[in-house]
């Protein structure tokens, strides 16, 4: 399987030259085999592409913009899903190849396949409904860290506009005086 990438090799915008920079600099450094394909010297090329980005991915215009990743046929996204994946350690699922051993991205699945839908891990016994308890104080917790957040929030908020009216009477008293 082959990575496609339609880049513009001539293209006139610093934005366009750099997303598509990042994404040949992201597959090399993971050493993704890839074929770059030029949109702007190759009329076929830019045709193919037209054509095979689904309808529901083209911009507005109709016309997408380079750079746009294929595995083979299959369309993967263009740079802002590649740059998703990326952020999520999901290139490999992203462009329809499997992990290497060892990735970030093999390790994230390897864990998600010991996690049963209820959130334990499939090793952790939940006979006395432990692992639903501390589910539940895990839960708890993250509320009260979030309303105490929000508590810290008004405080500094009030003491802001208590500094606020401070120094407004201040500065009356001074105009007065």
């Amino acid at each position: 399987m082959v990575i496609k990438v339609f880049l513009a090799t001539s293209s006139g915008s610093t934005a366009i030259k750099k997303k598509q920079q990042d994404v040949v600099a992201f597959l090399e450094a993971l050493k993704v085999e890839y074929a770059q394909l030029d949109i702007a010297c190759n009329e076929q090329n830019r045709m193919w592409m037209r054509q095979n980005v689904p309808e529901e991915k083209k911009p507005s215009n109709g016309i997408p913009l380079p750079p746009q990743i294929f595995n083979e046929e299959s369309y993967c996204g263009d740079y802002e899903t590649f740059f998703d994946a990326k952020e999520d350690n999901a290139v490999y699922s992203f462009l329809g190849l499997a992990a290497p051993p060892g990735s970030k991205e093999a390790m994230q699945a390897d864990e998600e396949q010991h996690i049963v839908e209820n959130g334990t891990h499939a090793d952790e016994s939940n006979e006395e409904g432990a692992a639903d308890d501390s589910i539940g104080h895990a839960e708890e917790d993250g509320e009260q860290e979030e309303e105490e957040l929000r508590q810290l929030e008004d405080e500094e908020e009030a003491d802001v506009e208590e500094e606020g009216e401070e120094f407004l009477e201040e500065t009356r008293e001074e105009v007065a005086e």
